[in-house]
């Protein structure tokens, strides 16, 4: 019996050992989902707290419920460990570590590379092995191949099998889960592949299969970079519009009655996220690497990234018309998660706006329901946000109150019949916004 039939009957028949590498914002809901369908899954962390919490049967992700955390860890579906030796007995595995950029725009590779160092070490015939971290063209076939098999001498497609599956989770949803949505998987051989969405398949709805890891690398970036370019495109429309004394709320809704040939996307401070502001720069640095300049990619990243500042000169704009400088004034920020109703402040641009208010002398607070306290590890401070019960008071007290992130859970009428000044990068007002005199938007 060839190592892919018998790993694969391990799979189909749910007595394979399951290893999730990475138990972030990624690698939790996968294993959740995994040990849901019936695997015996080991998450494999080196953060001593997310295992500490993980013992006690508590969440440390918004998206799974700690109730489902206990339960599953009680039927012993679900453990976790610090210890990297755990994989030794893992028959399949899914690298789910970050991917971040360093600050010259370069891709951070070192958590790829460290949880592949690790597994290398362990690694061992009739193994699966799935990276999903995003990532740049060729990753899979020119880094984790070699790290995998050049010590171990195991050929790739009869002894181990190695594909790529990029996640795609978007924090929040409640639609669109791991569970259910499409999942790609390209393998560096057909024997890869097929192992690997034997696996997938046995927990998730839909496994979409593609010819090679690069095509499935690919895919990603082309995901994230069509958001971030239209979104670049309806950042600098809102540019446009306010120097036209148009509405850009007004335009976007209009434009977007059309029932064919549009889709609809909203300016606002800048991008967050895991994905949408960093998965395109690692394909226009890799391309750089071959002599080609990505210009949309390029265009749409300085676009995005002014967006902070560009909030801040409105915000001073209209101060100075209402007789007062930024130097001074309060302002308080009204959200810091990079997107509506969840607790994930990466890369977020609400960052770089209170950095740049609090640079040119404003007093600046947030409030931000699901993040007590906030860190800016490039300027070294830290601020906490001020309580729920001293919203609206403080907002009151304020020069102005900016919105950032549109949570549901604030009381928007009241807070416009509080604050004395609101700029609204979100029109999260509405119409009674663009109504009243006390609301900027953007």
């Amino acid at each position: 019996m060839t190592f892919q039939t018998s790993l694969t009957q391990k799979l189909q028949d749910k007595t394979a050992k399951i290893g999730i590498l990475g138990m972030g914002y990624v690698g939790m809901p996968l294993a959740v989902v995994f040990a849901e369908k019936g695997f015996n899954v080991l998450g494999i962390d080196p953060d001593p707290r997310k295992v500490e919490t993980f013992s006690k049967g508590i969440s440390y992700i918004q998206d799974v419920p700690t109730e489902t955390v206990a339960r599953l860890k009680n039927a012993g579906n679900l453990n976790m460990t610090a210890d990297f030796a755990a994989l030794a007995e893992c028959d399949a595995v899914s690298i789910c570590v970050p991917t971040p950029l360093r600050q010259t725009g370069d891709p951070d590779m070192s958590f790829i590379l460290s949880a592949t160092e690790q597994l290398a070490k362990y690694v061992h015939p009739g193994m699966v092995i799935v990276l999903e971290s995003t990532t740049y063209p060729g990753t899979t076939r020119e880094v984790i191949v070699p790290m995998l098999t050049e010590k171990s001498g195991l050929t790739v497609g009869e002894d181990i099998f190695i594909c790529f599956s990029p996640e795609r989770v978007d924090p929040g949803r409640q639609d669109w889960t791991t569970y259910n949505t499409p999942k790609v998987m390209g393998g560096m051989t057909p024997a890869c592949a097929q192992v690997a969405t034997a696996w997938y398949a046995g927990a998730l709805e839909t496994v979409v299969p593609v010819s090679s890891p690069e095509a499935a690398e690919m895919a990603k970036l082309l995901e994230n970079t069509f958001r971030m370019i239209n979104i670049g495109m309806v950042n600098e429309l809102a540019l446009m519009c306010e120097r036209l004394g148009v509405d850009v709320w007004e335009v976007i809704d209009a434009a977007a009655t059309k029932p064919f040939g549009f889709m609809k996307f909203t300016p606002g401070p800048g991008l967050g996220g895991h994905c949408i502001p960093i998965d395109p720069l690692y394909l226009s640095w890799k391309m750089k690497a071959l002599n080609y300049n990505a210009k949309f990619i390029e265009l749409a990243s300085e676009i995005n990234t002014n967006m902070p500042r560009y909030v801040v000169s409105r915000v001073l704009e209209a101060l100075n018309d209402r007789s007062k400088p930024l130097k001074g004034s309060k302002i308080l920020v009204l959200g810091v998660a990079y997107k509506p109703d969840i607790d994930d402040v990466r890369e977020s641009p609400a960052f770089d706006v209170i950095a740049l208010m609090k640079q040119k002398g404003a007093l600046v607070q947030y409030h931000d329901p699901y993040i007590p306290h906030i860190h800016h590890e490039t300027e070294g401070w830290e601020m906490n946000s001020i309580p729920d019960a001293d919203l609206l008071p403080q907002a009151a007290q304020s020069d102005a109150v900016v919105i950032i992130t549109n949570h549901k859970t604030y009381d928007y009428p009241a807070l416009l019949q509080t604050a004395p000044f609101i700029f609204d990068t979100r029109n999260a007002l509405g119409k009674t916004g663009k109504n009243s005199e006390k609301v900027v938007r953007l």
